[in-house]
């Protein structure tokens, strides 16, 4: 079993920048798929970006361009990085793994085995 842990959230004005990063308990990162996810109010959980075990990405058309997913196996940690944020962009981010293919990026929250508490983030306009 992998626990993760969130942090890196707040609040910052919109066109700011923010790095999340979601630590894991067991040094297996490696053998994992890990993608990003967020929840705002009233709202469904959306798929935010993904890295695969072998660093393939993939990005959600929203923040494409905008946010950066990064994952250093040695640290057992994944980050994204989120720049020029949008009042948009206001949720609560979680990260979650996948024990996956080398390639695969899964990007349904049912595919997801394991996640992250989240952390909470805030674009003020």
């Amino acid at each position: 079993q992998v626990q993760l842990v969130d942090s890196g959230g707040g609040l910052v004005q919109a066109g700011g920048s923010l790095r999340l990063s979601c630590a894991a308990s067991r040094r297996t990162l490696s053998t994992y798929a890990m993608g990003w996810f967020r929840q705002a109010p009233g709202k469904e959980s959306e798929f935010v970006a993904g890295i695969s075990r072998s660093g393939l990405t993939l990005y959600a058309d929203s923040v494409k361009g905008r946010f950066i997913i990064s994952r250093d196996n040695a640290k057992n940690t994944v980050y994204l990085q989120m720049n020029s944020l949008k009042t948009e962009d206001t949720a609560v981010y979680f990260c979650a793994a996948y024990a996956a293919g080398w390639n695969t990026i899964p990007t349904g929250v049912n595919e997801y085995d394991y996640w992250g508490q989240g952390t909470q983030v805030t674009v003020s306009s």
